[in-house]
């Protein structure tokens, strides 16, 4: 058997739901481990984009077992959008996939405080975080501050109705008095949830103790990594990170597997850098240069659709990275993308912040990191970039 885990080395958006789509075909099954319908995996699929954001992109390829660890976020009423959508297209879902009865549920009152905060941050003259606005941050505190629900309360329809009411007070008490926002509207959200109850019912088993069972058996799993190292809420550029950890030990606690499962570790990067949100970004290019990667490599980000960031390729950053998830196989992408470029840059190394010559990447001080670059002769060779 051999489990493969495919992670993000930069700040996300490297071209992972390509790979993870490639490798699908041939595995058993296909796990998510983290994060939320944050995420946004895009895939052309007979010439039709799909983009996936909750559900791994398994789904599009045989009759593999898609599952959900209990380390996702998961928000009931975009799970069921996009189960919807890809039934539309006559791709079985409800068969294939199971989630873990362990992960937090996500509402409406996590979207309303995600972005009330951060208007308040704009409005205080704070610099935004850039978050997707889709309540994951919220959502995971509430999870650390074990007042969540989870997938397995649906089972007690009267307990889960009293604990939602409580979760939508606390939240709706800091949209009103903090925020001078509109309350989030428990009655509609319970509504909803529980006309939806049993099919979510029906999706739930245990995750961990279903993958172990695939070990045993010696079936090929994929394990399916969201966003990238450098937005690990701990490895990351701290504050603008993500709310979740976005390298290996992630898929160990999200999946519910330990360290052995893991026989490959895919590392995915691009051949240039792009970041979507705000936060340090010491390759950052504006200009031709900058516009023609942003043109070049279609730079729009799969879930909220803003303009990504587009620099250099930070060799600092990926080699961190690469040593922290014990990367033991690279996937460099959109290498296309640099083509008709007369000269490229690669950064190699840092001046500033900590010292000259500075080569650890550390959150808030590598916003004083001057790059240093090696050049390199490009090439005009008139490859379509994708």
């Amino acid at each position: 058997m051999a489990g493969t885990l495919v992670l993000g080395l930069q700040w996300g958006d490297e071209g992972k739901g390509k790979i993870v789509d490639f490798l699908a075909q041939r595995a058993d099954a296909v796990v998510r481990f983290q994060g939320g319908h944050n995420a946004g995996h895009t895939i052309t699929v007979g010439g039709d984009e799909v983009i996936l954001h909750l559900i791994p992109s398994g789904i599009l390829h045989g009759d593999g077992e898609c599952l959900i660890g209990n380390g996702v976020v998961v928000s009931p009423s975009h799970l069921r959008e996009e189960i919807e959508m890809l039934e539309s297209r006559r791709i079985k879902v409800h068969p294939r996939l199971r989630i873990s009865p362990e992960c937090p549920l996500l509402f409406s009152c996590h979207r309303a405080v995600d972005l009330a905060r951060e208007k308040a941050r704009q409005a205080g003259g704070d610099e935004a975080i850039g978050t997707t606005g889709r309540g994951i941050g919220p959502a995971y505190e509430d999870k650390v501050a074990r007042r969540a629900l989870r997938l397995s309360d649906l089972l007690d329809e009267r307990a889960f109705a009293e604990r939602l009411e409580a979760l939508f007070a606390h939240h709706n008490f800091d949209l009103e008095q903090r925020y001078r926002a509109e309350p989030a509207d428990f009655r509609a959200e319970l509504d909803a949830v529980l006309d939806w109850r049993d099919a979510l019912l029906e999706m739930a088993d245990d995750v961990s103790a279903r993958l172990a069972r695939l070990r045993e058996c010696g079936a090929e799993v994929l394990f399916e990594g969201a966003q990238g190292t450098m937005l690990d809420n701990d490895h990351g550029t701290y504050p603008f990170v993500t709310s979740s950890n976005t390298s290996i030990g992630a898929a160990v606690t999200g999946a519910g597997v330990p360290l052995s499962h893991f026989d490959r570790v895919l590392g995915v990067a691009k051949a240039y850098t792009t970041r979507v949100g705000n936060g340090p970004f010491p390759t950052e290019l504006g200009g031709s240069t900058g516009a023609h990667l942003a043109r070049q490599g279609n730079e729009f980000g799969a879930t909220t659709r803003r303009k990504r960031r587009c620099g250099w390729f930070d060799a600092v950053a990926v080699r961190k990275a690469v040593a922290l998830n014990g990367v033991d196989r690279l996937c460099l992408t959109k290498l296309d993308v640099l083509d008709g470029l007369e000269t490229l840059r690669l950064c190699t190394g840092y001046r500033g912040g900590h010292g000259q010559g500075a080569q650890v990447y550390s959150a808030r001080a590598c916003a004083a990191y001057e790059p240093e670059y090696e050049e390199l002769p490009g090439w005009s060779a008139g490859v379509a970039a994708g």
